[in-house]
This record gives structure tokens, C-alpha cells and sequence, in this order.
């Protein structure tokens, strides 16, 4: 597994070097949200591409950090990276999907929650989305309730992630696709 700051300086590299070290002086005084900000809008700035598995990355780390939703939009438009990738892409989809019962293994207490598909893995099929509540009005909760792991078609039964476990969800995609 990558350390945080590791990956915040992979994030930093596409940037010109004042940029960066603004991006990397945000990570060091702890206002990581606003680093995530800076980093999408230099990268749209100064067109510089990151590959599919980066975008899905930054996403992550915006969910860790709670402004994946504000970001979403700008990341999405990032210019895309042509060299080989492992695999992984970023879906980003605002549809959600009503799972069947025999689809998750979770208890009666979690009926009807809604799936949003976020991260998929081109090789081995698995999608990494975002369990959320539905709200009365119909629209999906504004945080998740869990995270998960599945593959669409199967009826396996599928692990959930707390709340708060967006980073480990994300680990277990990279590493149990090698498993695959």
C-alpha cells in the first residue's frame, strides 16, 4: 500500500513545479480539501493528462476528504492519459441501481439501499460503488452508508465497507483483482 504522502506527490507530478509545491503545501499544513481542489483546477488549467487509474485515485481521496461531490464535475473533465493502465476507471455514475436481496449479504436492517457504480476494474469485472440511503423525496442520501465491492451479473454474496472505509474499499479492489 502507497503512503499519503507518496501518493499526494503522484498526484503533484503532471502539475508545472509552482503548482505542485502549492498542491504539496496544502497536504503539509492539513487543508487536503483545498489541495484537491487546486489539483483538479491546475490539471484542467494546464491540460495536463493523468491515466484513468490517477482520476480514480483523486476521486478516492476527494470521498476520503468529503469533496468528492464538488469535484466530481472538474475531474471528470481532466484530460486522459494514453499510456497503458492497469485497468481501473473511473464511472462516476449518478444512477443507482436497487439491488436484489440475494445480491448483498446484509441484514433486513439495511433494506432498500441504493447502489451508486463508482470505480470499475476492466480486467477482472468488479465495480467499487457507493451504498447510500434513499432519501424521501427519492434521491440518493448525500453520504453513503457503506461501500462495496461486486460484480455485475453475479449474485455472490458481496462485502460491505463502513462509512468511513472509502481508502480500504479502494485497497480491496486493487488487491483482490490480482486474485482474480
Amino acid at each position: 500500500m502507497i503512503d499519503e504522502a507518496t501518493q499526494w506527490r503522484r498526484f503533484a507530478a503532471p502539475l508545472p513545479p509552482d503548482d505542485a509545491a502549492r498542491f504539496m503545501d496544502c497536504w503539509q499544513i492539513g487543508e487536503q480539501e483545498a489541495g484537491l481542489d487546486q489539483l483538479v483546477a491546475g490539471l484542467l488549467e494546464h491540460q495536463a493528462p493523468i491515466s484513468e487509474t490517477v482520476r480514480a485515485e483523486i476521486s478516492v481521496a476527494s470521498e476520503v476528504w468529503g469533496v468528492r461531490r464538488a469535484l466530481a464535475p472538474g475531474l471528470g473533465q481532466c484530460v486522459g492519459h494514453r499510456q497503458e493502465d492497469d485497468g481501473l476507471r473511473l464511472i462516476e455514475r449518478d444512477d443507482a441501481v436497487q439491488p436484489s436481496g440475494a445480491y448483498l449479504s446484509i441484514d433486513e436492517a439495511l433494506a432498500g439501499p441504493l447502489v451508486v457504480p463508482w470505480i470499475a476494474c476492466i480486467r477482472c469485472g468488479q465495480v467499487l460503488a457507493r451504498v447510500h440511503d434513499r432519501e424521501p423525496w427519492g434521491d440518493v442520501s448525500f453520504l453513503p452508508m457503506h461501500y462495496m465491492l461486486f460484480t455485475p451479473g453475479r449474485s455472490t454474496p458481496t462485502p460491505l465497507f463502513a462509512a468511513d472505509s472509502a481508502r480500504d474499499a479502494w485497497t480491496e479492489l486493487r488487491t483482490s483483482c490480482a486474485q482474480t
